[in-house]
């Protein structure tokens, strides 16, 4: 009786939170280009100092990078290409402040480290004489962390050691300011000799603060200099109408494969029914917990992902099945099936996870969002469809209210013909 009474609270519980929560889950989803449409700005890109030339290396490495920090973790799925001997377009979707973005990824160019001359010493907090920018710095090298006294802290490389040594060798207890434009961000004091071409930016930063700098630097090891030419917004390339469509013949897919798992397994076919509708579930709210975006690559990653929940409950059904027409009892039935098939269905799981992280670590835009997307989706599958699954199962055959072959899909004369 207690086992069916915690069938129950689970059920009704999970049921709650999913009805409760689904309705703003779903208006809270980030959609796509493809699917809502954005806006995008176009770049000019010219060289740091005069006299070099903007090369198709250093134009395609300039939008690696920006695509690299835009779509950190491959959630926002951006399109960054090159046009051209020196132009850059960039398209973005679910950013709710275009301002701040366009902002954001002009900056870089001018960041600039300062000290200050013997003609500054009449004015304190000038610096005129720029010791290093942007592209001195090595790509993605700040990185915030904590110091002995759990402060926020910035740790930083640059790409030339010698010429970083002579710097804080000369600088030994004066400031090196950071500017953006000409806007001083911090002024920190060189302490001591630095070698190995690394250092650490200390000071009363709080953790937003420390990001912040962290990202600005970052964003300064751009190779050139990137320059607005304009900004404009974006259809999605799949109307509304094609979008409801989607979506609709999404719903009437897994309508008709929710009916199949209970006519085929009867009652567990009934709660693998329920687990995919859970699984569904968690995987929007990682979206929005993510702030993932969408797209179409995206969403046939989530489609490719409930296929796979399908085959590992099918598998392991199918299994306890041919147990139960071998003339084993019910519950002797669910234990062998479920452990004969639970390497088969995991080995399945586990090398799509291995080909989509490869994905993930080689790929760029939609490709890396397909992959962890897909990544994503699996792991939620495992947990759902068959710990969840069989938990769910177990304690309905443990607290014997499904006795009977029927139940799961067996006929008696199936058994008695073996």
């Amino acid at each position: 009786m207690k086992r069916i009474l915690s069938f129950i609270v689970v059920v009704l519980i999970t049921t709650g939170v999913m009805v409760g929560t689904s309705p703003g889950l779903l208006k809270s989803l980030k959609l796509g280009l493809d699917l809502k449409g954005g806006f995008e700005i176009l770049y000019e890109a010219q060289p740091l100092e005069s006299g070099q030339q903007v090369t198709s290396q250093s134009l395609i490495q300039t939008a690696q990078s920006l695509e690299r920090r835009i779509n950190a973790l491959g959630t926002t799925e951006p399109e960054v290409t090159t046009e051209g001997s020196n132009r850059i377009r960039v398209r973005l979707a679910g950013v709710s402040n275009e301002a701040e973005v366009r902002s954001m990824l002009k900056k870089p160019a001018e960041l600039t480290f300062r000290s200050a001359t013997a003609a500054d010493a009449k004015k304190p907090g000038q610096y005129s004489k720029i010791e290093l920018r942007g592209n001195d710095f090595v790509e993605n090298g700040a990185v915030v962390g904590y110091d002995q006294l759990n402060k926020p802290e910035i740790s930083i490389k640059v790409k030339d050691k010698a010429k970083f040594a002579e710097i804080t060798k000369r600088l030994m207890n004066k400031e090196l300011a950071i500017f953006l434009d000409d806007e001083l961000l911090s002024a920190p004091t060189v302490r001591s000799e630095l070698t190995d071409g690394s250092a650490s930016i200390t000071g009363n930063y709080t953790r937003d603060e420390a990001n912040k700098l962290a990202d600005t630097i970052n964003l300064g090891a751009l190779p050139l200099k990137l320059t607005e030419k304009y900004s404009q917004s974006v259809g999605a390339t799949l109307g509304q109408l094609s979008l409801d469509q989607t979506i609709r013949a999404g719903l009437i897919g897994s309508v008709i494969i929710l009916i199949f798992m209970i006519a085929m397994f009867r009652v567990p076919g009934l709660i693998a029914s329920f687990c995919l509708i859970v699984h569904t579930w968690l995987v929007l709210a990682i979206f929005y917990l993510g702030g993932f975006v969408l797209t179409l690559p995206g969403i046939a990653a989530f489609v490719l992902g409930i296929g796979m929940a399908v085959d590992a409950n099918i598998i392991t059904y199918e299994r306890i099945k041919e147990e139960i027409k071998s003339g084993k009892t019910i519950r002797s039935s669910v234990i062998a099936g479920s452990k004969a098939s639970f390497r088969t269905v995991m080995d399945a799981n586990i090398t799509t996870i291995i080909a989509a992280a490869v994905m993930f670590g080689l790929g760029t835009g939609s490709v890396r969002g397909f992959a962890l997307v897909l990544i994503v989706d699996i792991v939620v599958s495992i947990l759902t469809n068959i710990f969840f699954s069989r938990f769910l199962l177990n304690l309905l055959v443990k607290a014997d209210a499904v006795k009977k072959a029927k139940y799961f899909g067996v006929k008696e004369s199936d058994i008695s013909a073996l």
